[in-house]
């Protein structure tokens, strides 16, 4: 017999929070946030809603699916927005590894999962997670925004607390993933149409930029820190 569509939603989801955990336990063992410390650093932060607007780094996209990762992404997204912790969302990704703008391929999945488009934005400059940030916030300032979060895994809100708590960047806190409530809250992959997404002569970053290049867009060499407030 064939498990139904919300059966294998289910399984997927537990997979993929699965991995995610995994990751976070390798992150805990050398000092990052595991879930208990990203539930307190989440407790701590979500005092301070509403927030003008949650960062959400984005996940390459494939053409076809979402990456687990992204999907979970997205639903925490959409779980801080429906709990009014949040009044808009700003996605951040560029064309980096495959021909579609990350950012606006969350978009999509974000408004067809019932978000209202008029508080869903993209940022399509950002390469390298630190960038997620950076030009997340410098479109939130144009916006008028004041108070924003970032809303993404334990272990990647840990490197970034790090990196932007360095440059005493006061406008940002951090709304680390509850697994448990994304596993209570899965959902159908809605569909979406992502040809508006793709960019014209894309070049995947790997042919533009060597390793040690990557990395050091990672910890945020390729901007400028003074710009943030």
């Amino acid at each position: 017999m064939k498990k139904n569509s919300s059966s294998q939603i289910n399984i997927r989801v537990k997979k993929a929070l699965y991995k995610l955990i995994s990751i976070s336990i390798i992150f805990m063992m050398s000092g990052c946030w595991g879930q208990k410390k990203a539930k307190k650093i989440y407790a701590e932060n979500v005092k301070n809603a509403p927030f003008d607007a949650i960062i959400v780094p984005g996940i390459p996209y494939n053409g076809k699916h979402w990456d687990d990762v992204m999907m979970i992404r997205v639903y925490w997204a959409k779980y801080l927005y429906d709990q009014g912790i949040a009044k808009h969302i700003i996605f951040s990704g560029s064309a980096v590894y495959t021909q579609y703008y990350e950012s606006e391929i969350m978009s999509k999945y974000a408004v067809a999962l019932g978000i209202p488009e008029g508080v869903v934005y993209s940022d399509t400059l950002a390469e390298h997670s630190t960038e997620n940030v950076y030009y997340s916030l410098l479109q939130a300032y144009d916006l008028g925004f004041e108070k924003m979060a970032l809303a993404t895994d334990p272990y990647q809100s840990y490197f970034m607390r790090n990196v932007f708590k360095k440059r005493k960047v006061k406008s940002l806190s951090y709304l680390p993933i509850d697994y448990k409530i994304l596993e209570s809250m899965a959902k159908p992959e809605p569909q979406i149409d992502p040809t508006s997404a793709i960019m014209e002569g894309f070049v995947p970053i790997t042919d533009r930029e060597s390793t040690t290049e990557r990395w050091r867009g990672t910890l945020g060499k390729n901007v400028d820190f003074t710009k943030l407030k």
